[in-house]
């Protein structure tokens, strides 16, 4: 492996753009196949969408897991790349793969033993369960797959490398297009298996994705070695990986746990109220595909310039981020404000079901732009070696404002008090975060320089 993709120099804006685009365009790809697997599900009814959207607590439990680990594995690289240790990219790689392959296991192991207990207590009625079950059984078997294709997009992308990721999802996402009427509808001769048909079709679109990520990482950017691979060598990778994967995990988990606290609490309002959320979210999370994908740039670009000791360009990166996804997120809350009747009518006939859509799209938007700017800090934080400081900021954010004020705007204004607690948690916990960055960052710079504080170890 060469050094390619040296992100410690160049204009800023360009290298951004450069590894933001490829990323945008992979996202919206998966995004788009998230959002296809809603509306063909949709047709079915409103039943079979409320048990979709019981189960993505549970997908997102999955995937905050794999994103912790992803995002250890691409700070720990990232510096390493930025060092030019190339040994230490493959040794880190390597575990990586063999870490996630662990913890699927594990996932899979007790996830196909907790169906029934774990969506009852999620407030699934005992009509919907079995649908739920038939579901999740086809989808558990994708966990590995899941899994271990996250973290090798990551390890590429903390290279510099964000065209062959965004490639290879794009691809993922028109598979899983094809593949979704066939499985759910049962054409051209197959069985028509309703809900179940969108996880088998996701499953075999990313077991595909698995081998072609597998054969990247081996045959094109040469990222994977098991010549001189030893148990302590694996331990000291997957010691330096889960030193940030980990408390990037554990904050990553309070996602699915707030989601899964929010479904509960649209489940007072039946399955309508339920199936309105989990149509909202996807919509709001096709709004968050640009800042996904410039979050995703920040990384290899904050760890490498981190590693670099190059921190005005951190500095000025983060800034320059920070001010994008502000009118980035005020664009798309007019947008949804114009759109937010047709929107709705393309998830749903049910008159209910539009009125909860539409007062999702009005209210939620409003904390967009902070939100945002919550994730890339929370993301900068990471890069830089410090997982507690961005665990921190999240805990406070779930615990201290999204609960109670979730809570109290539904017991006080019903659906849209609920939607409203989300979205004034977002405007406060964002702008905080901005305020927390700049003397944290400041703070370690300094400390960097005069030696009392190491860059942290990437591999070395």
């Amino acid at each position: 492996m060469k050094i390619k993709n040296d992100l410690t120099s160049g204009p800023i804006d360009k290298t951004l753009l450069r590894l933001t685009i490829p990323m945008v365009a992979g996202f919206a790809a998966t995004m788009s196949f998230n959002l296809v697997d809603t509306l063909f599900v949709a047709q079915l009814g409103t039943i079979p969408l409320a048990a979709m959207t019981f189960t993505f607590p549970v997908a997102m439990l999955v995937i905050s897991f794999s994103v912790g680990i992803s995002m250890g594995t691409a700070s720990v690289i990232s510096q390493a790349y930025g060092k030019r240790d190339i040994t230490g990219v493959r040794r880190l790689s390597t575990a990586s793969l063999l870490l996630g392959l662990v913890i699927a296991v594990v996932f899979v192991t007790a996830g196909l033993f907790t169906i029934v207990p774990i969506f009852t207590l999620l407030g699934a009625t005992p009509d919907i369960i079995p649908i739920i079950g038939r579901y999740m059984i086809i989808w558990y078997i994708g966990v590995p797959f899941i899994v271990v294709t996250m973290l090798g997009g990551s390890a590429i992308r903390a290279t510099g490398d964000t065209k062959i990721p965004g490639v290879l999802m794009i691809i993922g996402a028109i598979l899983n297009m094809v593949l979704d009427p066939i499985m759910i509808y049962g054409l051209f001769g197959f069985p028509r298996m309703e809900l179940a048909g969108a996880a088998l079709a996701t499953t075999i679109t990313q077991g595909i994705s698995f081998v072609l990520i597998l054969l990247v990482m081996t045959k094109r950017v040469n990222m994977i070695d098991f010549s001189g691979i030893s148990f302590s060598g694996v331990r000291r990778s997957w010691g330096e990986i889960l030193a940030i994967g980990l408390p990037t995990t554990g904050t990553n988990l309070l996602f699915p746990l707030s989601m899964a606290f929010v479904t509960w609490l649209a489940s007072r309002f039946g399955p309508e109220g339920v199936a309105a959320v989990g149509a909202g979210l996807r919509i709001e999370m096709f709004a968050f595909i640009v800042i996904i994908g410039l979050s995703s740039a920040l990384v290899p670009f904050v760890g490498q310039n981190w590693g670099a000791e190059a921190f005005e360009r951190v500095h000025e990166a983060q800034a320059r981020s920070n001010r994008f996804t502000f009118w980035w997120g005020i664009f798309c809350w007019v947008l949804f404000l114009i759109l937010s009747r047709p929107i709705a009518r393309l998830f749903s006939d049910d008159q209910t079901v539009i009125r909860y859509i539409r007062y999702y799209l009005w209210i939620m938007p409003a904390g967009l732009s902070t939100q945002g700017v919550f994730m890339l800090i929370s993301g900068t934080f990471n890069a830089m070696g410090r997982p507690l400081i961005s665990a921190a900021m999240s805990v406070l954010r779930v615990f201290v404002f999204y609960l109670p004020l979730t809570w109290a705007g539904t017991v006080l204004f019903g659906f849209s008090g609920m939607i409203g607690g989300i979205a004034v948690t977002n405007v406060i916990t964002g702008t905080a975060a901005i305020f927390l960055f700049r003397r944290i960052c400041v703070h370690d710079e300094l400390c960097i320089k005069k030696g009392e504080r190491a860059v942290p170890s990437s591999g070395e």
